[in-house]
């Protein structure tokens, strides 16, 4: 029987990149899936590449839409087992230069979005005893000039899973998160120029010596279906590393 066969799913920012990966690893494995983006086109064009049983879009900023979305995915699938909180942007600014309202917006999306997206789902997941699995990054565990209010928004994603797992504990639910290193996203692509204007070596040389390689969005999706599976049944408020070994490595 696949891992996650009668899961029932939701997943934000699962248009594009390690959210639509997650989504359709997860539809692959037996889970039954709800879509939602942002760019509701993105959202249905992966609703129906993976055959998922429908979408449920909201911005993440908005709690009324988060509130609403989760309602949505609930109706369809009968419940909720699993909220996957994805969605997330960047900012690549030295830190004391960023503006307040990038700032805002950068917390907004990647801190508040995760919280009003736990809430909002929080009794169906008791009734449930399922899970959530937030994806942080290994940003949120060591610094990176250029990333400093991503850096930031990281860190506190992982407390706050941290602290959600040990408040949910007695009711059944868990709580992880997933902290990749560089994958193959569009986001990373976007920070490559930043990246090789403050470092002066080619990213593609950096991240070899670093990390081996990209990693990919199926690399991402993978651990997080482990840790939505039964079988991460002793798992939570843990913080999953997949990095190539950058953050273990001095040198």
């Amino acid at each position: 029987m696949p891992e996650l066969e009668g899961k029932r799913v939701f997943v934000t920012g699962s248009g594009a990149g390690i959210g639509k990966a997650i989504a359709t690893l997860f539809t692959q494995r037996g889970a039954r899936v709800v879509v939602s983006d942002i760019n509701a086109d993105a959202a249905k064009q992966t609703a129906d590449e993976i055959g998922a049983v429908g979408v449920a879009n909201c911005d993440v900023t908005d709690e009324a839409q988060v509130q609403a979305a989760v309602q949505q995915a609930v109706d369809l699938l009968g419940g909720l087992d699993v909220l996957v909180n994805n969605a997330g942007i960047e900012v690549s600014s030295p830190l004391l230069q960023q503006s307040t309202e990038s700032f805002d917006k950068i917390y907004a999306v990647n801190v508040r979005g995760p919280f009003v997206a736990m809430k909002a789902a929080i009794s169906h997941l008791i009734e449930s005893k399922g899970n959530v699995v937030n994806i942080a990054s290994i940003a949120g565990i060591g610094g990176s000039p250029l990333l400093g209010s991503y850096c930031a928004t990281k860190a506190a994603l992982i407390q706050m899973t941290r602290v959600a797992a040990v408040e949910m504990r007695p009711t059944g639910v868990r709580v992880n998160a997933v902290c990749p290193g560089f994958a193959d996203t569009a986001m990373v692509e976007r920070l490559v120029p930043d990246f090789e204007a403050a470092t002066q070596v080619p990213f593609g040389d950096l991240v070899a010596m670093k990390q081996g390689r990209l990693g990919t969005p199926e690399d991402i999706a993978e651990v997080a279906a482990f840790l939505a599976s039964d079988r991460a049944s002793w798992v939570t408020g843990s913080h999953y590393v997949l990095d190539g070994g950058l953050t273990a490595s001095l040198v």
